[in-house]
């Protein structure tokens, strides 16, 4: 028994070091316009979101969904994040593509994370991915209403909803 523990552990550490020392030298291609690997797939995303749903404080929305924040929102988010992730109009963002992994397409598979780490990725944004930390550029009640928008836009009242299509519509 104690000869087969040993070669369990052997054996894992083995794959282990394996795939690090694959990794390391430079055998996974970094190209953003291959798909991913299945290994990728598997890990990359779900780890992202444990570490996203770790980090992220248990913070609450400040804001009430409101059309004035909503609006506001959606301002925030056609200035600073459709040309990404797509708006009402182009609803496959311009750079939807270009990045790797590729650019989550909220026309086609709204946001469902909690608001909270909602929040807290486009304050902080995603190392290594093309998103970043808007902290920098917008101030936290930007965010938060950019935050609430996001948790609304597959229904947003009609007045929000006009004013987004003559906003994206007039290429502001």
């Amino acid at each position: 028994m104690r000869g087969f523990l040993f070669g369990l552990i052997a054996a894992i550490v083995i794959v282990l070091l394996a795939e690090f020392l694959w990794v390391r030298a430079g055998f996974v291609d970094p190209r953003a316009d291959v798909p991913e690997s299945v290994l990728e797939r598997a890990i990359a995303m779900p780890a992202l979101d444990a570490s996203v749903h770790r980090y992220a404080a248990e913070a609450r929305n400040p804001l009430a969904a409101t059309n004035v924040n909503l609006a506001a929102g959606m301002k925030v988010y056609q200035t600073n994040c459709a040309g990404c992730h797509g708006d009402i109009h182009q609803t496959k963002g311009a750079l939807a593509n270009a990045f790797y992994p590729h650019v989550p397409q909220f026309m086609e598979d709204t946001p469902d994370m909690p608001e909270n780490e909602n929040f807290y990725i486009i304050q902080h944004g995603i190392r290594m991915s093309g998103m970043p930390a808007w902290d920098s550029s917008l101030n936290e009640q930007e965010i938060w209403q950019v935050t609430t928008f996001l948790s609304h836009m597959d229904k947003l009242p009609p007045e929000v909803t006009e004013q987004w299509k003559a906003i994206a519509g007039g290429g502001q």
